[in-house]
């Protein structure tokens, strides 16, 4: 019997090379096709042996590829390999489709929120895997720590998946691409405004959040996070029962009194005014916690103990690019986080100092897309008020929008002093570097942050440590995880 091929266009994107290593284990041959730049799966399409095609070509596609799959970004599917595959009458499916059928035949686990979505589905992942369960899942980052790769095709019958609110293809179809998931299991971690250029307000993504809830079956489970404003209103039109968590008292599952030590967080959650006991988790911020408990809740309603829940939470490490710890240069640590909103620069900023409250907390930041940078220019300019010295770079456009000169790093930094004069405006990697050079300190802890390139920095920085401060003692996928 022929072994199914399936083509993946733009296959070095976090949630498609998820969904290509999954292919993969479910017995597909797996290829793809991406733009020539480092990406963060590199090393996961290396070690999975599947072959990457550098552009994107019409002759790349024949009549024998069974499964095609489009990501939203290099002109979803008006790319000229989704076309050639239409013309030829290939299956051809955008990313949020493929997640969608697949989760047909599964009990479906969805994770949605503006932030939380990839920790909250690893944490439920790594519960169910580590409980005998061998759950499916596609999960967006490259690893999770004590797991593997975030695709994977498992044999027991439940699948998790982040459920993004963004568009299916932002060429051809603007239909919030969490839509074609049916999922048993809801869990919505929080709402706000992010994707001005899918949505034209608040009210906008929260119709999008109530269309959503709405596919839940009658028999299945919601679970949200009661903490978060936008949350509770639309759980005021939803007519059927949730699970609410939080550190709300109000909540059905609430965080009642939470510490953090370095390397260590404690919450201690009651189920309305039954006591559950203390859990702990070796990943830091109160943004954590709610995802653990989170996470938690699902897997209780799904047969796990709490006793059961909590040995394993005390296993999770965090995941790529969620608070990587990178290298430690004598008393200077070097971390990456993926946070590129508002909401989860605080949080991170928050959650590194719980864990680290002695140090110099230096946050080097590449804004990413201008439009959510001239959204969110207010609150951005709040974001780092946490931070001892914020480096602010040049921000990194996306492949979907055109250059705006009416927004710039300057300004932001210029508005940000404002607030609290720690922010300098340092242009690209090079004059961050030559920055660093001249003001780092012993005792620092450096975080790069944001959603574009700026994980290539890591061997410059770490050279950079290294030549400064002595050794490194690298200790990677040792994370802090946070919001996205």
């Amino acid at each position: 019997m022929r072994k199914k091929k399936a083509y993946l266009i733009g296959i070095k994107g976090i949630a498609m090379t998820a969904l290509a290593v999954y292919l993969k284990q479910k017995g597909y041959q797996v290829t793809g096709s991406d733009v020539e730049d480092i990406f963060p799966t590199d090393e996961v399409l290396k070690k999975q042996n599947i072959k990457i095609k550098t552009g994107f070509y019409p002759e790349n596609i024949d009549a024998n590829y069974d499964l095609v799959i489009v990501t939203g970004a290099h002109g979803g599917m008006t790319n000229p390999e989704a076309v050639e595959a239409k013309k030829r009458g290939l299956t051809t499916l955008m990313n949020g489709q493929a997640l969608g059928n697949i989760m047909k035949g599964n009990v479906g686990i969805s994770v949605a929120g503006c932030h939380g979505k990839t920790t909250t589905s690893a944490l439920i992942a790594f519960l169910l895997a580590k409980a005998g369960l061998d759950p499916s899942y596609i999960i967006g980052t490259s690893d999770i720590n004590g797991l593997g790769p975030a695709g994977h095709f498992g044999k027991g019958n439940y699948f998790i998946a982040e459920a993004d609110e963004y568009m299916t293809c932002p060429k051809t179809d603007t239909r919030p691409r969490f839509l074609w998931q049916n999922p048993k299991i809801l869990v919505i971690t929080n709402i706000e405004y992010d994707h001005p250029d899918a949505f034209s307000d608040i009210a906008d993504v929260k119709k999008a959040f109530l269309h959503f809830l709405a596919k839940v079956p009658n028999d299945g489970l919601i679970v949200a996070c009661a903490d978060n404003e936008n949350v509770r209103d639309i759980l005021s039109k939803v007519k059927r029962e949730v699970l609410t968590y939080g550190f709300s008292p109000q909540s059905d599952f609430h965080i009642k009194s939470y510490s953090f030590g370095e390397g260590l967080s404690f919450g201690r959650v009651y189920h309305q005014k039954l006591d559950l006991g203390d859990y702990m988790l070796k990943i830091p911020g109160k943004h954590n916690l709610l995802n653990a408990l989170a996470a938690s809740i699902v897997a209780n309603q799904l047969g796990l103990s709490w006793d059961k829940v909590k040995d394993i939470l005390k296993l999770y490490t965090g995941c790529k690019r969620r608070f990587e710890k990178l290298g430690q240069f004598k008393q200077v640590l070097l971390y990456d986080d993926y946070a590129h909103h508002p909401t989860e620069i605080s949080a991170t900023i928050s959650a590194a100092r719980e864990w680290f409250p002695h140090r110099r907390i230096v946050v080097i930041f590449q804004p990413h897309t201008f439009s959510r940078t001239k959204a969110l220019f207010a609150e951005f300019t709040k974001a780092f008020t946490g931070a001892d010295l914020a480096v602010i770079t040049d921000i990194y456009p996306s492949k979907r929008e055109k250059f705006d000169s009416t927004v710039s790093s300057k300004q932001l930094v210029l508005e940000m002093n404002r607030y609290k004069n720690n922010a300098v405006y340092q242009k690209d990697k090079e004059a961050v570097l030559s920055f660093l050079q001249a003001n780092a300190k012993d005792n620092d802890l450096v975080i790069t942050m944001g959603a574009g390139d700026i994980f290539t920095w890591q061997k410059d920085l770490t050279f950079l440590f290294k030549s400064l401060f002595g050794n490194c003692h690298s200790e990677r996928s040792r994370g802090i995880s946070q919001l996205v």
